[in-house]
């Protein structure tokens, strides 16, 4: 402590050795911290980002399984949270009817094989074992890599049987059949008419500009003003479309009179919202391939097919396989088209797992929402593996790990 020159205490003071090594240390610091802002520019203009996906994605998705494994009570002033393990997936999955509450709503009513399903799954299953045969006998054979294929034919044989067995006669699909039904049509369906119609408009056809701008309309409405539109469209009483329905002797005809025709009328009108986004990008990838190579073949002789075949589709393959992968991701989280069209009727007809998760958060049952999420998030993960690794060895060759 130093005194003042009126005599009086002063306050304390650092020594002088301890005032250097700080001044050193923040100098030292600052030095360092410049430093790295003048070398890592990329870095720090990424870390806001990053820090803003670990807030609004990572956060939420550790939250959410640990609510899987507890069971969520709202009371008067707060908030129970119970332990109890596994009992949510055992909701969705037992077969127990006094333990698998939601069973038959999520993986659907099992039914009896007909001759022709046993052939298709048996079909499938030989192909699934042929490309483990020609992995296992290949050079890039790996340990690994047969654990992990044997688990996927496993896996992709169950999802199989589940599809075929509860489409059967005597089946009814649950949630995840459904979803898996919308995701495999729709993609499809988006696809070929995304791809056609932007074949269409790269040719010399007058109003072609005119319809470019046409086909993208269904994606400046909103999901829930195309539910509602074609809710409209779909009703043969007082629909816009009702005159043209009793002209065709359909006015007594009900959409969703069966889980068949709901599903189709939901197919379409998500169809007709997503073939815009496939357009669009399928044109953007056809205007980018030579035209140096498509002259070059017509000059040799190829015709349409070949020119498809061998330059146009090679060329927009690296495009097309990364759009599907997309919308088969945001397919399998459809919620808004069934929701509004149909409420997921007639029955669970058009209940896909998404708006079956959000209709127990609704009624509160956190827990087992938050299982169903998760069990969808293995199988979309599982799908999408399979796809790319599939589509990845057929780009770059057999040199593939």
């Amino acid at each position: 402590m130093q005194a003042r020159e009126d005599g009086q205490p002063g306050t304390p003071t650092l020594a002088q050795p301890e005032r250097r090594n700080a001044m050193t240390l923040t100098s030292g610091l600052a030095r360092r911290l410049n430093t790295w802002w003048q070398n890592s520019p990329k870095t720090t203009l990424l870390m806001p980002a990053v820090l803003v996906v670990l807030l609004l994605s990572i956060f939420p998705l550790i939250v959410s399984l640990g609510l899987a494994f507890y069971q969520v009570n709202f009371v008067k002033g707060g908030i129970q949270f119970k332990f109890v393990g596994t009992d949510n997936f055992g909701r969705l999955l037992s077969s127990d009817p006094t333990i698998g509450l939601y069973q038959r709503e999520f993986l659907g009513r099992f039914g009896e094989l007909s001759l022709i399903q046993w052939v298709i799954l048996a079909a499938f299953v030989g192909v699934m074992l042929y490309m483990m045969y020609q992995y296992v006998t290949s050079r890039r054979r790996k340990t690994f890599g047969v654990i992990l294929r044997t688990i996927a034919i496993l896996f992709a044989t169950a999802l199989a049987y589940l599809v075929l067995t509860t489409l059967s006669e005597d089946g009814l699909p649950g949630s995840l059949v459904v979803t898996l039904i919308f995701v495999g049509a729709s993609v499809t369906f988006e696809y070929m008419l995304g791809l056609g119609l932007a074949l269409l408009v790269t040719q010399e056809l007058p109003g072609k500009r005119f319809f470019r701008v046409l086909f993208l309309l269904p994606m400046m409405i909103t999901p829930v003003g195309i539910g509602f539109l074609f809710r409209m469209l779909t009703d043969t009483l007082m629909g816009p479309l009702a005159p043209a329905w009793v002209a065709l002797g359909l006015a007594n005809f009900s959409w969703s009179s069966t889980g068949a025709g709901a599903r189709i009328a939901v197919l379409i009108g998500n169809i007709w919202e997503w073939t815009p986004f496939m357009f669009i990008i399928l044109l953007a990838a056809l205007e980018g391939t030579s035209r140096e190579q498509i002259e070059a073949s017509l000059v040799d002789g190829a015709n349409r097919f070949q020119l498809f075949r061998y330059i146009i589709f090679p060329a927009i393959m690296p495009a097309s396989t990364t759009l599907l992968l997309i919308r088969m991701i945001e397919e399998f989280k459809i919620i808004d088209m069934p929701n509004i069209l149909t409420g997921g009727g007639p029955g669970t007809a058009t209940e896909s797992v998404t708006l079956h998760a959000y209709t127990l958060w609704r009624t509160l049952d956190l827990g087992t929402s938050a299982a169903l999420a998760y069990l969808l998030l293995v199988v979309v993960t599982f799908i999408a593996v399979v796809y790319v690794n599939s589509i990845r060895r057929r780009l770059l060759g057999d040199n593939v790990q």
